[in-house]
């Protein structure tokens, strides 16, 4: 048995909680909402972001974020995004050398271009820091639906110690040294995942879905080598199989709101909608940035920018993806 202190208590980090504590863990979770504790406490269930979930009486919930960190021998940062680096300096002065922080949040810092874990290292360089990514919508892991998902270490004993704590007859756990390529597709399928919903608000079908899909692992595959990720990421659970599952799926805030979008929703109004934190609007702009910096071409991902900060329609968007120049998918030699 393992004591898990979980960072963060939306839905994300609800259902790992419920799957850590079936493990046979002891698991407590924090949140900086007096009022989502007290409810948690109260009424065992997250009836906002994971309704019909029941948590266990012996679970524990706290607003103390030392209580939730001194003596764990492992951490697992659940907030979102945005709020990753604010959290990591507030963990800072409890967190022990050597202690493990799983990152499970998927996104880049908009300001520094950093990934997530880069960013926690950056706040806590005593901890060892791994990711926990792939196709996994909370919804369905806190109902003990069938589940993959793959955790990122530069240690091979840390990969498997979290993979023994983590996988259950549910839940299967792959592990993987490419940190860096697992961030990267976990973050930027969100993107995309905005484009798709758009299509989708805007009426188009299948067919225009399966060229998102398609082409924007090909966008996300070609920044991520460039950066030094290994390609086989891309094509494994954190790449493509996140990628489809975020895009087709409507547990994927990032569809809801690019369908509010392509209904004609400004993407402030979209947000508001959806009600939680649309990680892709975070991350567009960081992978632009990425873009430039490294030289690689992005259209879907420009083209999300641009209806998403610059006022441009999403028709014109599509259009404008249509209409680029004639390319080759597949090089090589012809007859």
């Amino acid at each position: 048995m393992a004591k898990v202190g979980m960072i963060g208590a939306g839905s994300w980090g609800i259902a790992l909680s419920l799957l850590l504590y079936h493990n046979g863990n002891e698991v407590t979770v924090w949140s900086a909402l007096k009022d989502e504790i007290e409810m948690l406490s109260k009424e065992r269930e997250h009836k906002d972001k994971l309704p019909g979930v029941k948590l266990p009486s012996d679970m524990n919930f706290t607003l103390d974020l030392k209580e939730a960190v001194e003596g764990k021998d492992v951490l697992v940062l659940a907030v979102a995004s945005p709020f990753t680096r604010n959290t990591a300096k507030r963990m800072k002065e409890y967190v022990k050398e050597g202690q493990i922080i799983v990152n499970v949040a998927k996104g880049v810092e908009e300001a520094t271009q950093m990934t997530l874990s880069e960013v926690i290292e950056e706040e806590i360089p005593q901890a060892e820091i791994a990711v926990l990514s792939g196709p996994s919508h909370a919804e369905e892991v806190g109902r003990g639906l069938p589940t993959t998902i793959v955790v990122g270490t530069r240690k091979r004993k840390t990969a498997e110690y979290l993979q023994n704590l983590f996988m259950s007859d549910v839940f299967r756990v792959y592990t993987s040294p490419d940190v860096l390529g697992i961030e990267l597709g976990g973050a930027l399928k969100n993107v995309v995942a905005l484009a798709a919903g758009i299509a989708d608000g805007l009426g188009y079908g299948d067919n225009t879905k399966a060229a998102l899909i398609t082409r924007g692992i090909a966008e996300i595959a070609r920044l991520g080598v460039a950066m030094g990720a290994k390609f086989e990421t891309f094509c494994g659970l954190t790449g493509i199989g996140d990628l489809i599952v975020t895009c087709a799926s409507m547990h994927s805030r990032n569809r809801r709101a690019g369908i509010l979008i392509g209904k004609g929703a400004s993407m402030e109004e979209a947000m508001a909608e959806v009600k939680m934190v649309v990680e892709g609007v975070y991350s567009a702009k960081a992978a632009k940035k990425l873009a430039e910096k490294y030289q690689v071409q992005l259209p879907i991902i420009e083209q999300v920018n641009q209806v998403l900060f610059e006022n441009k329609s999403a028709a014109e968007a599509v259009k404008e993806l249509m209409l680029r120049d004639k390319k080759i998918e597949i090089s090589g030699e012809w007859e």
